[in-house]
């Protein structure tokens, strides 16, 4: 896309700002010494040139005065306001003639009137220097010129004038404060597609990049369309993906209810044998996977309950109930450490589903006991399930059995008689909490599984 078609685009952004942002500053700072000569510097007013006039003319008409020893007495006098005056008579050699020593300031301020090419006035720190007026005795050139102790105060930002390393921290400040903003300008809407992009990347579908970004005309505009376009295809496939697994274990559930009736059949009609009893078990395994199918697709596509804001130990109450009978079964003993002041916007039944498996899972291959217990922060809540078993020793397991149908290679899994679909059910169902899920092996032995959700 040229430039012509589209002027809003990154490239002209990034050059207007920082070359506007460059041309003020210096722009700003080439100026002080232009306003510093504008106010300083100004033509001669009447009174000032009337003074020197009258003392010219006097000098023409009476020439003796030019002689050292009577310089002395006309250079110096008194205004009718009581300033001295001190005046200064040069020749035509720019040579000053009633004082030995010159100022440095007199010699500066004949060089501005010289190029100047007119009388003028220069106000400097502490005196005022004006001058020169020009005139003639015996044939030969002279010019005056004068000086008053005056002080006037002096505009605000000349101060930066005479303070040239102040002049230059502000000038790095106010650049570093401009590029500052072109560049947050730039980086807000980045921060709003990274915030989108991990939001996605962690399992919220919905998320989308903020209208205001999306409606900007340039490059990071256009990405954020092309996000938001990317994130609906990908709800739009995951969802469809969902759904016809949701389908598919609907559909097998018909020819599977017709396996088992034309089994009880055969059984009525006395034609039961070791093979339809092993086909009845295996049409069993088939219907309990279909229906854990079915619970991760409803899991995954959320469509079973909206959130609400409950107390944690009351929305896990039966789970934990039936847990800690089923482990007494077992001769095994569940300890609940979970403060029953906890509330968290969550999905109950997908979360008591998620738990009640782990616990399972964790009552199964415990030796002797079983903790499940709570820990708040200010950011997460924090579910951690721990048990006394063997653990899983091989670390890549450790993230891989949240994967659907995963079996690992150790002893663990190939004894649960499962499909690989309790743990993947639990992962879902705590991603769409937006929270987290992890295992990890504890010492000497044994197992523990974090859930984390965000407060």
């Amino acid at each position: 896309m040229s430039l012509r078609k589209n002027p809003n685009n990154i490239f002209v952004k990034l050059l207007l700002g920082f070359w506007l942002c460059s041309s003020l500053i210096i722009a700003l700072i080439g100026m002080m010494p232009l306003l510093q000569q504008n106010h300083d510097q100004t033509e001669l007013p009447p009174h000032l040139e009337n003074m020197l006039s009258k003392l010219a003319q006097r000098i023409i008409d009476s020439p003796q005065v030019l002689q050292p020893d009577s310089m002395k007495r006309w250079s110096r006098f008194k205004e009718k306001d009581g300033r001295p005056v001190r005046l200064y008579l040069v020749d035509e050699n720019s040579n000053v003639l009633n004082t030995r020593k010159p100022s440095r300031a007199l010699r500066r301020f004949m060089l501005m009137a010289d190029e100047a090419g007119k009388p003028i006035k220069h106000q400097f720190r502490d005196e005022l220097l004006f001058g020169p007026y020009e005139f003639k005795v015996r044939g030969k050139q002279y010019a005056l010129y004068g000086r008053l102790p005056e002080h006037h105060p002096r505009p605000w930002f000349l101060f930066f004038i005479d303070n040239k390393i102040i002049t230059l921290s502000i000038a790095i400040l106010l650049s570093g404060l401009l590029c500052g903003l072109f560049a947050w300008h730039l980086g807000k809407p980045l921060r709003s597609l990274k915030r989108s992009a991990d939001a996605l990347a962690n399992g919220d579908l919905s998320s989308r990049v903020d209208s205001a970004t999306a409606k900007r005309n340039d490059e990071i505009g256009q990405l954020a369309l092309a996000f938001n376009g990317m994130a609906d295809s990908v709800e739009d496939m995951v969802k469809s993906q969902q759904r016809l697994i949701s389908d598919i274990s609907h559909e097998l559930r018909t020819p599977l209810t017709r396996l088992k009736l034309s089994l009880a059949l055969s059984r009525k009609k006395g034609q039961e044998t070791q093979e339809t009893q092993r086909i009845e078990y295996e049409a069993d395994q088939l219907e309990q996977m279909i229906a854990e199918l079915l619970e991760l697709s409803r899991v995954k596509l959320n469509a079973s309950e909206s959130k609400r804001n409950l107390e944690l130990a009351e929305a896990l109450s039966q789970v934990l109930d039936d847990a800690d009978f089923e482990a007494q079964q077992q001769n095994k003993q569940l300890h609940i450490d979970i403060d029953e002041s906890i509330r968290v916007p969550l999905y109950p039944k997908p979360l008591s589903r998620a738990v009640e498996n782990l616990l399972r899972n964790a009552i199964r291959y415990a030796q002797s006991q079983i903790i499940i217990r709570t820990s708040v922060t200010d950011e997460l809540i924090k579910l951690e399930i721990i048990d006394d078993g063997p653990g899983i020793p091989d670390a890549g397991d450790l993230e891989a059995i949240f994967k659907p149908f995963y079996r690992p290679q150790s002893a663990r899994d190939r004894e649960s008689g499962g499909w690989g679909l309790g743990l993947a059910i639990a992962e879902a169902a705590v991603t769409a909490h937006q929270g987290q899920i992890a295992a990890g092996n504890i010492e000497p032995h044994g197992l523990i599984v974090t859930i984390s959700l965000p407060r």
